[in-house]
């Protein structure tokens, strides 16, 4: 009977359009009520649940420094050296758009940060270069998926406090991803060029790119001091968050001068109202998944899956094929902290790398970020820049090809998400 009415009440919310992580909470307590269990449990349970997950103190730092770095002056330095370096290929704004984009994700670990702030830059730059709005939305709504693969990354926090894997394993796994997909974008992006006659960038210089280089120096020094003072141990990756807000209020307001104090504070208050959403969306789906333990939700999934296959590749196979079709409805954080922790039993059951599925599921995610009818990135372009969405969704679907076959690459060839964790060995 609880567990019906739990069932029955998130159901419900979901159909109403009601908040889904209202609806988690509801849910939950409705299941509480008809089980008899009081609230005293219930806390006793969450505190322990939460007990040494420092890991998430991680997100507020990163999304802080994902705002700072987006009104501080450091986006555009970011923006004029991709010019340089690829501007000069036939349709070199899109490309441009790509390594904007591989350079910004080694900062803030945010898609979103990276299609409204770098990626609106890019929209119309790219339009006063004379391609068509729907285009470099679509180009920027798919390249800020990077943002999340290639380290640091907010989702790999999120699954690291899920499943116990490690978060510097997980940063360093989903660096080739990151770059494999720059690199497939990249060449769709020539391809479409070519056929459509896109204008070709004029070469600046060697002297123009090193002064380019230059000015944005301290910048592209973000990742370098990151992903260092992670992987020689000066700080852990959840310090590493403190350490890109610091560095990033650093160059806005000290250096580059482009941020006083007082948009400084603006920007804190935005990270605090940001952040309390997200941890009411942690708190409901913890909650949540403390039902589907208690109930043995999981070990049934686990065991049915068990029962219908053994090969682990199977397995991956059907999880994908999951996912990209959740990812069309549900939201990336729904989908990460109700649905992974149901099927993480049956994925270490078949003794599916934890690093490499993390990555796996991240990068579908993002894919979910740009699928209609639910994509936030594709909201995101399509609102900023007051494109028709059906316009936006058209040019991005060969993207979206790309990506899944991105996707399914590294799911079969587990070498290219674990070559680097290997190879240094990291524990976190």
């Amino acid at each position: 009977m609880a567990v019906t009415l739990w069932v029955v009440t998130f159901i419900l919310f979901f159909l109403f359009r009601g908040s889904i992580a209202l609806g988690m909470v509801v849910s939950t307590s409705v299941y509480f009520l008809a089980k008899g269990i009081t609230l005293q449990e219930v806390v006793e349970t969450m505190v322990i649940g939460f007990d040494n997950q420092f890991v998430l103190l991680a997100i507020p730092l990163f999304v802080l420094s994902a705002r700072v770095m987006n009104i501080g002056g450091i986006t555009t330095r970011i923006f004029n050296f991709a010019d340089s370096s690829v501007g000069f290929l036939r349709g070199g704004l899109a490309h441009v758009n790509v390594v904007g984009s591989i350079i910004f994700s080694g900062m803030t670990g945010s898609a979103l940060a990276d299609a409204s702030g770098l990626g609106l830059m890019e929209i119309k730059s790219m339009e006063d270069g004379g391609y068509e709005r729907p285009f470099a939305c679509a180009v920027s709504a798919a390249t800020a998926t990077i943002g999340p693969i290639i380290p640091p990354s907010i989702p790999m926090v999120i699954f690291s406090m899920l499943s116990g894997a490690s978060l510097g394993n997980l940063f360093l796994g989903g660096v080739i991803p990151g770059l494999l997909m720059g690199g497939a974008m990249m060449g769709y992006i020539a391809a479409v060029a070519r056929r459509r006659s896109y204008p070709v960038g004029t070469w600046q210089g060697f002297r123009a790119l090193c002064r380019a280089f230059a000015q944005a120096f301290l910048s592209l020094m973000t990742p370098v001091i990151l992903l260092g003072g992670i992987y020689s141990g000066v700080f852990t990756p959840t310090e590493a968050g403190a350490a890109a807000a610091l560095y990033a209020m650093l160059l806005a307001v000290l250096v580059y001068r482009d941020m006083g104090l007082r948009g400084l504070y603006r920007e804190m208050v935005a990270t605090v109202e940001n952040v309390g959403f997200l941890t009411f969306i942690i708190a409901g789906a913890f909650a949540f998944s403390y039902v589907v333990t208690l109930e043995g939700i999981s070990n049934r999934i686990a065991t049915g899956v068990v029962s219908m296959t053994t090969n682990p590749y199977v397995l991956l196979l059907l999880l994908n094929i999951l996912f990209l079709i959740l990812g069309c409805f549900l939201d990336t954080m729904i989908l990460m902290l109700v649905v992974i922790p149901m099927i993480l039993p049956a994925v270490r059951a078949l003794g599916i790398d934890l690093v490499h599925f993390g990555v796996v599921i991240v990068l579908n995610m993002m894919i979910g970020l740009c699928t209609p009818p639910y994509g936030m990135l594709l909201f995101t372009v399509s609102g900023l820049t007051k494109t028709p969405l059906g316009l936006v969704i058209r040019e991005v679907m060969p993207f979206l090809w790309v990506l899944i076959t991105v996707l399914f690459l590294i799911t079969y060839v587990p070498g290219l998400v674990l070559f680097l964790p290997r190879l240094v060995g990291f524990q976190s």
